[in-house]
């Protein structure tokens, strides 16, 4: 029941990756696959730690975060489901040069990256698809990286909530988003202190672009939101 219930997982949530796989992989990888639940703030891996799996986030909402200066985080990425991570450093031979925690409560998969190795060796298809997954992240960092380097405080914590909404989505009612972050969490997504993210949070509010309830944000005026993200 529990190799019925594995197989289903991995066969159709990593069908991107299953379908490539010749049947001698799909055996080794069913043989080594392995779920793992993870509490809301539990560290999944840690900078500077030794990377051995290949994860891959089933359900739940991951981040993945760098400490900074003076003890402050930076968020670098999200990670929805089905997106796979933590495989970069074991293929630059060198530690996770960053950290991933569970946002909440969060399935998340693994596979040795041994057997990953072995099947990229033996597979040119399994080969792209990492390829590909890696040109499209480092895609992504770079414009991280000019959006954070050149935008206003406003630019960037609009470029936060449109990122959260192109991850996560809205709630049934279609304009909440579906991940409730504290003020600190916006703040390490947009490059900002808390007290900034803070007072640009009741700006928006101020011009109904948003209305704030706790952790829960709702989205009023998306279009607007791009405009300022834009134009700061």
């Amino acid at each position: 029941m529990i190799r019925e219930v594995l197989e289903q997982v991995i066969s159709e949530d990593l069908a991107d990756l299953w379908s490539v796989l010749s049947p001698d992989e799909k055996r080794l990888v069913m043989e080594n696959f392995t779920l793992h639940h993870f509490k809301k703030n539990q560290i999944i891996y840690a900078e500077g730690e030794q990377p051995e799996m290949l994860w891959c986030l089933i359900k739940g909402k991951v981040k993945k975060w760098k400490e900074g200066i003076g003890g402050r985080s930076q968020i670098l990425r999200l990670i929805r489901p089905v997106q796979y991570f933590g495989y970069r450093a074991y293929f630059a031979g060198e530690p996770y040069v960053s950290s991933a925690s569970a946002f909440e409560q969060s399935t998340v998969g693994t596979l040795p990256l041994t057997v990953v190795e072995r099947m990229i060796k033996q597979n040119n298809k399994v080969a792209w698809f990492f390829i590909h997954e890696l040109a499209r992240n480092l895609g992504s960092s770079d414009t991280k990286i000019v959006n954070l380097t050149q935008k206003h405080i406003r630019g960037r914590l609009a470029e936060a909530l449109i990122v959260l909404i192109e991850n996560y989505g809205y709630e049934e009612d279609s304009s909440t988003l579906k991940i409730y972050m504290s003020r600190e969490d916006l703040a390490n997504m947009s490059n900002m202190t808390t007290s900034n993210a803070i007072r640009t949070l009741s700006a928006f509010v101020t011009e109904k672009l948003i209305t704030v309830d706790g952790r829960r944000i709702r989205i009023l005026n998306e279009p607007q939101l791009h405009k300022v993200s834009r134009h700061g």
